[in-house]
């Protein structure tokens, strides 16, 4: 499939209400307000298409980037190919899939997280600071989490949106996976107060970082008694 054939119909699936709900939460004009389904389903008729893939995102558009993700091979690309595509991100959609779908599966990802978690790019701050809540969960060796923590409680307050909501995933962490850090890591949360009053839909677990803390112990204690 070609570019042009890719994004004709990427364009005939968007729909304005899907547009609208870009733009509220923070998108600029160029896409064309694909659902996520939609745009799973393409890949899945295109399979694995690495060049396409490049293509695709120097486009800009953001249903065209997301397909992109879905679509590139990550291990073709390089270090310093990746530190490019995150610092040219500017929706945070595309930053969690990048995230998900290619830092994640990257053999330098570790590098990578340590230079982005001080980056004066906001998406690339974001995508070192959610590797690390994953390191956190997942494979927390060679991690100093009370320097973590040390981290989190300086620059939190000041960092951008776009920052905060990931240190604040490693902050809740920290707390949900190591109750040595526990109280800290509520206590810090409980000071700086981010997320207290984030609207959260009924039957979901609020951000501020105490009440997931908290929340997910008692799951966790629950089902081992």
């Amino acid at each position: 499939m070609t570019l042009k054939k890719v994004l004709a119909k990427l364009k005939s699936l968007g729909t304005e209400k899907r547009i609208s709900q870009n733009i509220k939460n923070g998108a600029g004009d160029n896409q064309y307000g694909v659902k996520l389904g939609g745009i799973r389903k393409i890949a899945k008729e295109i399979k694995k298409n690495h060049e396409l893939a490049l293509e695709l995102w120097k486009t800009q558009n953001i249903d065209a980037r997301l397909l992109a993700i879905l679509i590139l091979k990550p291990k073709k690309m390089s270090g310093n190919e990746l530190d490019a595509m995150v610092k040219s991100i500017d929706f945070v959609q595309v930053a969690d899939w990048f995230n998900a779908y290619v830092l994640k599966k990257h053999p330098e990802k570790e590098s990578l997280r340590e230079k982005w978690m001080n980056a004066d790019s906001k998406w690339a701050a974001r995508a070192g600071w959610s590797l690390t809540a994953g390191k956190i969960a997942r494979d927390p060796g060679g991690l100093n989490l009370s320097k973590v923590l040390d981290h989190i409680e300086a620059e939190m307050p000041r960092a951008a949106p776009e920052v905060q909501w990931t240190m604040n995933t490693a902050l809740a962490k920290i707390g949900i996976n190591f109750p040595e850090y526990r109280k800290r890591a509520i206590d810090i949360g409980e000071r700086l107060g981010i997320y207290r009053d984030y609207p959260v839909s009924k039957g979901c677990t609020s951000p501020f970082a105490p009440i997931w803390i908290n929340e997910m112990v008692s799951r966790q204690e629950a089902s081992n008694p």
